[in-house]
C-alpha cells in the first residue's frame, strides 16, 4: 500500500528527471580523451646506471679530444702578423689629436714587416680597431636600408640623424653614422722594392652585395660639408660595387674588431721584409682606441683562434675524468641498484596514481 510521503516523493523525482532532459545541455569545456592530452603516448625513460653514465662520459671524451687536437694543429699552421701603428705613427712634436685633426700633417707613416713562416696565398688584410663601439644602440640604428637598397627611397632619411640631409635639405646618400665614419687608412705593400697588388674582390658577403646595396644607388652629398667623419667614397660607382662600405656597414658586436681590407694574392717567403706605406688618416685617438694591421693566412677552421680547440680539449679532457673516477668509486665502493619496477612509472604506466 503506498503512503502519501512516498508518491510524493516519487513524483519529485519524475518532475526533476523530465526538467533535466528538457533542459538544454551546456558546453562541458572537458577536452576529449586522449593519450596525447593525458600524458600518456609511450616514452622513453631511461635509468642512469652507472654503466651508461660512464660509457656516455668515455664517448664525449674519446670524440672531443681528437677534435680539439686537430682544431689546434690547425690554428698552429696560420701564419698572422699582428702590427699596431696607431702610436708609433704620431712624430715625436706632435700630440696625437693635434696631427690627426690637422689638415697640414704628412699622415704617410712606413712601417716594415718581417714574415716569420712562408705565407700561402691568399694572404688575408685585415684592419683591428680597438674600443670602437660599433654595437652602440645609436649608432647601429643610425641607417637607412630602405635607401641603400633603392635609388627610389634616397630621401628615406628619418632614421640617420644627424647626418641625414645637408644644409640646403638634399638627402645623404648613403646616410647615417655608420657610412659617416667609414674607414679610411690605406695600406700600400712591396717586398724588395717590388709593389704587391691589393685585390679587393669578393671581400664583401655576396649576400650583401646582391640584397642589401642596390646596383642603382649612387653616393650623393656624402662628406661633401660639415665635419668629415671618415672616407670618401666615389660617386660614380654604386654602392653594390663599393665593397670597402659593404663590409664596414656590418657592424661588430665587439669593442675589438677586424674587418677585411684585402687580400695578397701571391706567396710572402719566410724572413722576407715588406715594407708597409700607411696613410694614418682614422682617428681613434679622441677615444683611446688602438689601430692595428693584421695579415694573415687561413686553415678549414679559419684564422687563427686557439679557444675552439683549447674548448673541445677542456672538455674531453673533463669527461674521461669524470669517467675515471666513477669507474674508481664503483669498483672502490660499489652500491647496489634499486629494484626499477618500484618506479612509479612502471607500477602504474599510464601515469595514475593509486
Amino acid at each position: 500500500m503506498n503512503t502519501p510521503g512516498r508518491s510524493t516523493t516519487t513524483d519529485r523525482t519524475a518532475e526533476a528527471s523530465s526538467s533535466s532532459a528538457t533542459a538544454p545541455k551546456r558546453n562541458s569545456k572537458k577536452p576529449k580523451y586522449s593519450k596525447f592530452t593525458q600524458q600518456e603516448l609511450p616514452a622513453c625513460k631511461p635509468i642512469l646506471t652507472p654503466g651508461w653514465v660512464i660509457t656516455s662520459f668515455i664517448v664525449v671524451g674519446i670524440v672531443f679530444i681528437p677534435i680539439g687536437l686537430a682544431s689546434l694543429f690547425a690554428s698552429e699552421r696560420v701564419v698572422e702578423i699582428v702590427d699596431r701603428y696607431d702610436k708609433d705613427c704620431i712624430p715625436s712634436n706632435y700630440s696625437s689629436l693635434e696631427y690627426i685633426q690637422s689638415t697640414e700633417t704628412n699622415k704617410t707613416c712606413t712601417r716594415s714587416l718581417t714574415v716569420p713562416k712562408q705565407m700561402k696565398s691568399p694572404v688575408y688584410i685585415y684592419y683591428q680597431l680597438d674600443n670602437f663601439y660599433q654595437n652602440h644602440r645609436r649608432y647601429v640604428k643610425s641607417r637607412s636600408d630602405k635607401q641603400l637598397r633603392s635609388r627610389a627611397s634616397e630621401s628615406d632619411t628619418s632614421d640617420c640623424d644627424p647626418e641625414d640631409v645637408t644644409s640646403d635639405n638634399s638627402p645623404i646618400v648613403p646616410c647615417g653614422l655608420i657610412a659617416w665614419s667609414l674607414f679610411n687608412d690605406t695600406y700600400g705593400f712591396s717586398v724588395n722594392s717590388r709593389a704587391i697588388g691589393v685585390s679587393k674582390r669578393n671581400i664583401a658577403w655576396k649576400s650583401d652585395k646582391q640584397s642589401k646595396f642596390g646596383s642603382n644607388v649612387y653616393p650623393k652629398n656624402f662628406q661633401s660639408e660639415g665635419l668629415i667623419g671618415g672616407a670618401k667614397l666615389n660617386s660614380s660607382i654604386p654602392l653594390s660595387a663599393q665593397e670597402d662600405l659593404i663590409v664596414w656597414m656590418r657592424t661588430a658586436a665587439l669593442p675589438t674588431f677586424r674587418k677585411l681590407y684585402g687580400k695578397i694574392e701571391v706567396d710572402l717567403e719566410a724572413d722576407e721584409k715588406i715594407t708597409v706605406v700607411i696613410q694614418n688618416n682614422y682617428n681613434t685617438y679622441s677615444f683611446g682606441g688602438k689601430k692595428k694591421l693584421v695579415l694573415s693566412t687561413t686553415s678549414w677552421i679559419g684564422g687563427k683562434n686557439d679557444f675552439l680547440g683549447i674548448a673541445y680539449l677542456t672538455v674531453g679532457g673533463l669527461c674521461l675524468f669524470l669517467a675515471i673516477s666513477f669507474i674508481l668509486l664503483y669498483v672502490i665502493k660499489p652500491r647496489p641498484l634499486g629494484d626499477p619496477t618500484f618506479l612509479s612509472w612502471n607500477r602504474n604506466p599510464a601515469g595514475h596514481m593509486n
